[in-house]
């Protein structure tokens, strides 16, 4: 795969460009959760790394006995809430960049390329992590978990975006570190560049056959750098 030859390309946020190195977002969905259904659980034993914020919330109410129907009926406060809280401490936050990131980003946008962001992070989450760690102005749009909990679908209306934005025959390419990612891009019909700058091993992620595997995006800058 070619990686610079696409029109458009599509970052996962966590894992994929950054780290996180703070709770705010933790204790964000914590204190959501207590404050809307009055009680004060954890994420523990629920899969987080590829998940939604919909699919993590909906979980944990799950193993504390809360129906879906009252679930649903609750999301928009939870989202408002936890959107409002990691908006409001955006000064506390700390990333760190994955290897090689700012000057992907940079390349890419001097390149002329669309940039776009699809993240299992509710909206206003997700661009508060970028502008604090200074990247969102690479960004043109970006697909969030807000109205939808599959990734799949995140990154279908992605797609939808860039079609919009450049027509149906642009070349689009995600960019992710979680298996999840690599299902979801298939499902979509996308190409994916896995990169094993989160939890996952290179060799894990290697054996669901993304259409390229990298360690850290370093290695898409040894012939170009």
């Amino acid at each position: 795969m070619d990686f610079f030859s696409f029109d458009a390309y599509l970052f996962d946020i966590d894992g994929t460009l950054m780290n996180m190195r703070d709770a705010i977002h933790y204790f964000a969905f914590r204190n959501a959760l207590k404050k809307v259904f009055g009680f004060d659980a954890t994420i523990d034993g629920v899969p987080v790394h590829g998940n939604t914020d919909i699919g993590i919330l909906r979980a944990v109410c799950r193993l504390q006995g809360i129906p879906d129907t009252e679930f649903e009926k609750h999301l928009p406060q939870v989202i408002a809430m936890m959107s409002a809280e990691v908006s409001a401490r955006a000064a506390e936050v700390r990333a760190d960049l994955c290897p090689f990131i700012p000057q992907l980003l940079t390349r890419l946008t001097e390149s002329g390329k669309l940039l776009g962001i699809v993240t299992g992070n509710f909206e206003a989450i997700g661009w508060t992590k970028l502008t604090a760690t200074g990247l969102r102005s690479h960004f043109a749009f970006g697909s969030f978990s807000d109205h939808t909990e599959r990734r799949a679908d995140i990154f279908r209306n992605g797609l939808a975006e860039v079609h919009r934005r450049l027509g149906r025959s642009a070349r689009t390419v995600v960019i992710g570190d979680t298996p999840s990612d690599i299902h979801a891009a298939r499902e979509a019909g996308l190409p994916i560049l896995s990169v094993a700058t989160g939890i996952f091993q290179q060799s894990e992620l290697a054996a669901l056959n993304p259409d390229l595997c990298l360690s850290n995006c370093t290695e898409l800058f040894g012939n170009c750098y």
